[in-house]
């Protein structure tokens, strides 16, 4: 029995699994990136609503150009709530991998 093109056969075989293991851990990095992106877009909310600024422009100002579509910012007392979606190709993968980050400040004296 030959065994030529048995390994041409596996790859092509294995390659669909393999792109779905690559697509889930770059999915799975951009959400991570998005919690750091709303952390610090709370944090400087939180920063901005302590100094008598705009909460709301001041966490808007600290996501990049692409999230601008894809945040919800609240205020509620001293505390600034970011919502982020990550991008993804697959809208209900972004709806329920969104991350949700707060701060809390206090005014200066």
């Amino acid at each position: 029995m030959a065994e030529r093109g048995q390994a041409t056969v596996e790859l092509v075989a294995a390659l669909p699994a393999l792109l779905l293991a690559a697509a889930v851990a770059l999915q799975l990095l951009v959400a991570g990136y998005a919690m750091t992106l709303a952390d610090g877009a709370a944090e400087a909310g939180a920063l901005a609503l302590a100094s008598g600024g705009s909460a709301a422009k001041a966490a808007r100002g600290a996501l990049p150009g692409w999230a601008e579509d894809d945040v919800s910012v609240a205020v509620e007392g001293g505390t600034v709530s970011v919502r982020l979606r990550p991008p993804s190709p697959i809208a209900a993968v972004a709806d329920r991998l969104a991350i949700s980050s707060s701060a809390n400040a206090r005014p200066a004296r």
